[in-house]
Order: structure tokens, then sequence, then C-alpha cells
């Protein structure tokens, strides 16, 4: 374990924000491709047993009809992505597309409890899952990464007020992520 520890700080890996970034263009990818897909009708389709079960999203179809529910995601989703995207360099738009991740993946996993069929009573029921659960058990990652990136954006905007406040000298600094691996490490 050792040699992995010093391995990965001589090539810098410990002391780079290269997770925060890949986990950043993971998301942008995850919003372009997911955005795609909501713009056919076979993805239409596919998404009734979900939309139509999922207590904060449920009022799409009443609104906007099949088609139309599918497209407000794909735009919602598209926009989320681009977004973050812009968050490499403007960290507010970070938050607002992190924030627009959360709420989409809140919006998907609480469809878990009311998929029907979503736990297979050949295999006794909860926890074994069908295919329609298991689909949206990728969404508590994407939550995660969505919290983790809206927390390193905040954090960033936040380091970034205190450089430039006039203020700035009289308040105590907060560690930062070298500073915080240096004492573990």
């Amino acid at each position: 374990m050792n040699y992995l520890i010093k391995l990965c700080d001589r090539l810098g890996i410990l002391h780079s924000e290269i997770d925060y970034h890949v986990l950043r263009a993971s998301m942008v990818l995850i919003f372009l491709f997911f955005g795609y897909q909501k713009w056919f009708e076979y993805e239409a389709e596919a998404l009734i047993p979900y939309i139509s079960n999922g207590p904060l999203i449920a009022w799409m179809y009443p609104v906007f009809g099949i088609s139309g529910a599918c497209w407000f995601l794909g735009v919602s989703e598209w926009t989320f992505g681009a977004l973050l995207f812009i968050g490499f360099w403007n960290k507010t738009a970070g938050v607002l597309g992190a924030l627009g991740g959360i709420a989409s993946f809140v919006s998907t996993t609480t469809i878990i409890p009311f998929m029907p069929g979503g736990w297979a009573a050949s295999a006794g029921g909860f926890p074994a899952m069908t295919e329609k659960v298991a689909f949206l058990m990728k969404d508590f990652v994407l939550l995660a990464v969505s919290l983790y990136l809206l927390k390193q954006d905040l954090l960033r905007l936040s380091l970034q007020y205190r450089e430039t406040s006039p203020s700035a000298a009289t308040s105590t600094e907060m560690p930062t992520a070298e500073d915080t691996l240096r004492r573990v490490v």
C-alpha cells in the first residue's frame, strides 16, 4: 500500500484535482447522452412506467404529454450538462449545474419505492430488484457525484470570495485539499 501511495504522490495524483475534473467531465457526458435520448419516441415510451410512478415527476404527463415530458427532460439534462461544462471556468455555473443534477437524481431515486414490479416476486421481493429498479440504482451514485461537485464549487467560490473580500485579511483561512492531504499522509 505504501508503494501505491508513494507512486501516486510522485506522479502528482495526490496533489492534483484530477478526480474533480474527471467527475465533472463524466457528468457532462452523461447529461449530454441522457438528454440526446429524450428526443426519440423509443425513449418516450420506455420512460412511461418511470415518469408515471415518480412522485416528483408524474405531473409532467398532464402538463406536457408523453413526448413533451420527454423533451422537457432532454432540455433540462442538456441545460445541466452545459452548466457543468461551463463550471470548468465559472464556478457559479457549476453550482447551478450541480443543483440541477441533484434535483434530477432526487426525482429519479424517489421512483424506486413506487415502481410496480420493481422487486422480483420470484426471489421473495425486496431486496431482490428487477431491471426497472436496477436501472434507477445508478442514480444514487450520480446524486453523490452531483453533491460532491456542488460542495467543491461552493468551496472554490467561498475561497475566491475570501481572497477578493476587503475583510480577507481578518478572516480565518479554510484549509485547502493539499493541507488536509498533508495531515493524512
